[in-house]
């Protein structure tokens, strides 16, 4: 286990985030609370880009539970078929639109225990809607978050809920908001996990990864087109 990044190399590493990217953003593509609830749901064991692909068309016309109950469990399943886990999903979803109309007037809830009760929504969905939706200072610890915080010894843990709380208690309140963000990026395209690329990383110096890389990978060959020659 990397050695512990003191409060000072803490405060840095997320002041340097920070200049790179003042407001930080999920890419997920959503409408309101709603959508965003049924984004993230979706994105378990699935790539952001291949739920925004389907929910794309999708919330153009269904963008609260009432219109997702109109829909139905079979149209909805057709509609994210491309998506992991389609039809597990598709059943959790109607089910929650369900709940959320029945128990909560349509609205999603601010508490994480109430979004929790809902099918398809664990800690990691719910703290990401709390965060993104209404701003709380959550921390949703996905793969990347996982891998940085015990990395480079931001806040080492042996499951993702110790390295949850772990960051609640180490990171700065002032920088608590967006914490969740920076740290998902800079783990999907800085500090990846097959070879990071600590060369042109902008928090190498504060980082007590053991196993800095130190060389970029080579760019994969690209294929040459051969054109066809005219004919006259």
């Amino acid at each position: 286990m990397p050695k512990l990044m003191t409060r000072a190399e803490i405060e840095e590493f997320f002041s340097r985030l920070q200049k790179i990217d003042p407001a930080p953003k999920t890419e997920l593509q959503y409408k309101n609370p709603y959508t965003l609830l049924v984004a993230v749901a979706l994105s378990a064991q699935a790539t952001d880009v291949s739920v925004n692909k389907a929910t794309a068309p999708l919330f153009k016309t269904v963008d609260t539970p009432q219109k997702m109950l109109a829909l139905g469990e079979d149209k909805l399943r057709e509609a994210i078929k491309t998506i992991g886990l389609f039809r597990g999903k598709a059943k959790n979803v109607i089910a929650a639109a369900k709940i959320l109309i029945d128990s909560h007037g349509g609205q999603v809830p601010k508490d994480r225990d109430a979004l929790q009760q809902l099918p398809g929504v664990g800690r990691k969905t719910a703290n990401v809607v709390l965060n993104v939706a209404f701003g709380q200072p959550t921390i949703a610890v996905d793969t990347h978050i996982f891998r940085v915080s015990n990395r480079t010894g931001l806040a080492p843990g042996k499951d993702v809920l110790a390295v949850e709380l772990g960051l609640e208690k180490r990171v700065p309140e002032k920088y608590l908001g967006h914490a969740h963000h920076w740290l998902i990026l800079h783990g999907r395209y800085t500090c990846v996990a097959r070879k990071p690329l600590c060369p042109t990383c902008v928090v190498r110096d504060l980082c007590h990864f053991p196993d800095k890389t130190r060389e970029l990978a080579p760019e994969k060959p690209r294929l040459k087109i051969k054109k066809p020659s005219s004919t006259r």
